[in-house]
């Protein structure tokens, strides 16, 4: 990777950056002095949660989501994300590009903060007090460090496989060192998918041990709504990857270590949209800090216009018969008619992402939300998908459980075989429209997709749809369910070099 770039980021940027949770960073820094006590590593930390709030939001959600079969272009949108939504991916595409600079950014500063933790800690100066804090920061550089090799994976690295786990160059570029150069012959290849995800796991591991020892003197972060990371979010983090992998029963294991807490309950019915709207909810384990002079990515505006009367992407029919179900919860507050290109077409549009009030800037929405990172809701479902094969009634009754909370009136259904998978795969598509899983279940499934390109809820509709794309279909084994390693870093990074992504 170019680490004269991530170097000269991480000083333009995180240390200029910083949410506004303790304190802010003030003066100028470099990577010498930058950090010589507990307060400069407050400092640092917080910018790493404000980088996290950025990977969390915005683009980094819904692309893989547009790429799918969800939502059609339309007209309007100016081809914004037209590449990716017309499954032309390129391994020179600049938001490509853009995500692979940006998450190794992330890990350059995760590095650098923890190579002066571990400095710090040989000292005997601090009190006990500080050291706990100290080390808490350890385990959320740990975290940080570890999603972003995650979202990596899940972009950049086909489905895990245990049979090709060893197989050379099938994972990533693994750094864990701050060691800005320019020279290229040091830079690392890629590593395969076990040493990968062997070291997100220990990222992880340690992130827990340290959480839960700082949990021990201070626990208000074992709440719904946190801004700073738990225990309980690393278990969360755990089971996603576990399912992600094919770890079955770690997968169950530490998703029901949440469930089981009784800590984050499920949201009711009467308060779900309030979850959307207000971006709070019982089920929220973790969500990453805005306000109004300190936000994210809008992950909302790519879905509505400023003025309320277009929309770049829409939801296909398909997506829309998915909510049947007359007491669904979620069809109301995902979905909305809109008179879309001047007022002409009635069209549903996706609101999930609605803007919360507070955090707006003026007159006109800015669809900012805070990102709900992880939630109750998805751990269910987890579960769900992790038991079917080996307990089938566990299964049904996770699945029923999360029905509950969203379809009123909901009686019991319980299924069987590959009509329980289904099931579950639906309901975890249901749930997390929008929250950029589609693309990766699909390739861990071992499935393609077809858009549906009719709309008979509107035949007008198709009218305002891309043409291009609107009926785009992958098979199940597509080469861009994966993407491609940029052709800068294939270019600069000499390790690289046969090491590309297949089909790019």
């Amino acid at each position: 990777m170019k680490k004269i770039y991530l170097a000269i980021l991480f000083l333009a940027g995180l240390l200029v950056t910083s949410c506004d949770m303790d304190k802010r960073p003030y003066g100028k820094l470099d990577d010498q002095s930058a950090i010589q006590g507990v307060n400069d590593c407050l400092r640092f930390r917080n910018g790493l949660y404000g980088s996290f709030r950025g990977l969390t939001t915005g683009s980094y959600v819904y692309s893989t989501d547009i790429q799918a079969d969800l939502f059609h272009g339309t007209i309007a949108n100016g081809n914004r994300v037209g590449l990716i939504s017309n499954g032309n991916i390129l391994s020179s595409d600049g938001d490509i590009k853009a995500y692979w600079a940006g998450l190794y950014s992330v890990i350059n500063s995760a590095n650098y903060l923890l190579e002066k933790i571990e400095t710090l800690l040989k000292s005997d100066v601090f009190s006990e007090e500080e050291i706990r804090n100290i080390k808490r920061y350890e385990g959320e550089a740990r975290f940080i460090r570890a999603y972003a090799y995650y979202w990596l994976a899940d972009h950049f690295c086909q489905a895990y496989s245990a049979e090709k786990g060893d197989t050379p160059a099938l994972g990533l570029p693994i750094v864990t060192v701050y060691h800005p150069t320019g020279d290229s012959s040091v830079y690392p290849g890629r590593s395969t998918q076990n040493e990968l995800y062997s070291f997100i796991e220990q990222e992880m591991g340690d992130a827990y041990n340290a959480l839960v020892e700082f949990e021990k003197a201070n626990n208000e972060n074992i709440a719904p709504n946190a801004i700073y990371l738990s225990s309980y979010a690393v278990l969360a983090f755990q089971a996603r990857l576990a399912l992600l992998k094919g770890d079955n029963a770690t997968a169950l294991s530490k998703a029901e270590e949440v469930i089981n807490s009784g800590k984050y309950p499920l949201t009711e019915i009467t308060d779900y949209e309030a979850l959307w709207t207000k971006d709070e909810g019982s089920e929220v384990i973790f969500r990453s800090f805005m306000s109004n002079t300190e936000l994210g990515n809008s992950t909302g505006s790519t879905y509505l216009s400023d003025n309320l009367d277009n929309a770049d992407y829409i939801p296909t029919f398909d997506v829309l018969e998915l909510y049947g179900d007359e007491g669904d919860i979620r069809f109301d507050t995902y979905f909305e008619v809109w008179a879309l290109t001047d007022s002409k077409t009635q069209a549903y549009v996706f609101k999930k992402y609605p803007g919360n009030e507070s955090l707006k800037t003026g007159a006109q929405p800015n669809y900012m939300n805070m990102s709900k990172v992880f939630r109750t809701s998805e751990l269910y479902l987890i579960a769900a998908e992790a038991a079917v094969n080996t307990n089938p009634t566990l299964a049904n009754k996770y699945l029923n459980d999360l029905r509950k909370k969203r379809i009123a009136g909901y009686e019991e259904s319980n299924y069987s075989g590959q009509g329980l998978v289904n099931a579950i795969r639906t309901e975890r598509l249901k749930e997390l429209l929008g929250e950029g899983f589609r693309l990766s279940d699909l390739r861990r499934w071992g499935l393609g997709f077809k858009r549906n390109p009719s709309h008979p809820e509107n035949p007008a509709i198709e009218n305002i749809v891309v043409k291009l794309g609107a009926d785009l279909s992958y098979e199940a084994s597509d080469y861009r369910f994966v993407w491609p390693i940029p052709t800068d870093e294939m270019q600069n990074n000499p390790q690289l070099n046969g090491q590309q992504n297949p089909g790019y």
